[in-house]
């Protein structure tokens, strides 16, 4: 799995006017089954994404053609982890997901 924050590299108002483009390839990846959760940081400085396992490469490409990445808004800094505790909820909406 990874998790991958997206740290601006531009003003929250250039931002905000690329949200809608962002939010529809975020509901792409989620309605393909990559992403599992994402949302805005609290100190507004990005936004986090948590994706299910792929391979490293296939999530790089994926993250090229995020509006922001191509706008060169942002940066995309990835953290792979291997799970190895779910809460009951995810564990559920995983097999949900997988069948």
């Amino acid at each position: 799995m990874f998790i991958v924050r997206l740290a601006y590299k531009a003003p929250t108002e250039e931002i905000d006017y690329l949200l809608p483009d962002h939010i529809a390839w975020l509901t792409k990846h989620y309605d393909a089954g990559y992403f599992l959760c994402s949302g805005r940081q609290t100190v507004q400085d990005g936004r986090v994404i948590i994706t299910r396992p792929m391979p490293l490469a296939k999530l790089e490409a994926l993250l090229a053609t995020d509006p922001l990445a191509v706008a060169r808004m942002v940066r995309h800094e990835v953290i792979e982890f291997q799970a190895t505790r779910t809460a009951p909820e995810l564990a559920r909406v995983n097999e949900a997901l997988a069948g």
